[in-house]
């Protein structure tokens, strides 16, 4: 069900997308952004774990270095069929970990010096499956264009409030007016639905992944220990990371409980954790 919801929400993106671009500049200006968006679509997929890596500060570390990491992510990484990834970890107290790479033979994850601290070697193991389940998923390349397509929404609400103002765009004699209010309010209002679908394509993936993780792991009890800490951990130790690689994270080390739902990029702990309960069940 969480696949075909990402699927149907990654649909929606691109209805807006096309919605928007034939707005801006009819069947040429959705394929001008459509083309755009492809771009993006390329560039984040060969270059989005680089940058992440370089965005959150994480350093590799070897096997002589962190050997109990290295054969706990080892034995994972057979049970669930993957190649083993490269391992890197974040100077953070915040207990966190994420995953990225364009595909299984190109994978990192990555751990906080927090939650290496924190964990017990159950709940670690619950973590890192839970990272692992993200790779086998394709869950990065499924953010990453959900972001590109996102953007690139948002880009073409940038360019139509523009138009509306200096009176450039699409525009039919008959229908100038309208139109031009019609393009200013589809400029409001759809980069705040595609950010709304891209968060919700977000929550999706981690109800997959943490169902996924409790197989490989072979229990659901550490990955659901784990997320307890975690949430309790989050709003006492920050983290200096950038927004636009929250989503990688295992819990988001940037909201609150005053963030609306809808715009959280992760589901309530509280449900995943309940989700993984009924898994032993």
């Amino acid at each position: 069900m969480n696949t075909l919801k990402a699927g149907l929400l990654m649909g929606a993106l691109t209805i807006l997308m096309v919605m928007m671009g034939n707005a801006f500049g009819g069947s040429s200006g959705a394929m001008m952004f459509f083309l755009i968006a492809m771009a993006m679509n390329f560039f984040g997929y060969f270059y989005s774990d680089k940058m992440a890596i370089k965005m959150t500060g994480s350093y590799p570390v070897s096997e002589a270095e962190a050997p109990e990491l290295y054969a706990m992510i080892r034995r994972l990484s057979k049970r669930a069929g993957l190649p083993m990834p490269k391992i890197y970890i974040q100077p953070s107290d915040q207990p966190n970990a994420f995953a990225t790479g364009r595909n299984p033979a190109n994978a990192a994850v990555a751990v906080t010096e927090g939650i290496l601290r924190l964990m017990n070697p159950q709940e670690l193991e619950g973590v890192l499956a839970h990272e692992l389940a993200h790779i086998k998923n394709r869950d990065i390349l499924i953010g990453t264009i959900a972001a590109a397509l996102a953007g690139a929404i948002s880009m073409m609400g940038n360019a139509l409030q523009w138009g509306a103002i200096f009176g450039m765009g699409r525009s039919d004699d008959e229908e100038e007016g309208g139109g031009m209010v019609g393009g200013l309010i589809m400029a409001i209002i759809f980069p705040i639905a595609a950010m709304i679908i891209q968060m919700a394509i977000s929550r999706s993936r981690e109800y997959s992944a943490d169902a996924t993780g409790a197989q490989i792991a072979g229990s659901p009890d550490g990955l659901a220990n784990a997320l307890l800490k975690l949430e309790s951990a989050a709003h006492r130790v920050p983290m200096n990371v950038s927004p636009a690689t929250s989503h990688l994270f295992i819990t988001n080390p940037l909201s609150g409980a005053s963030l609306a739902r809808m715009f959280s990029t992760h589901p309530p702990i509280e449900d995943r954790v309940q989700r993984l309960r009924s898994m032993r069940r």
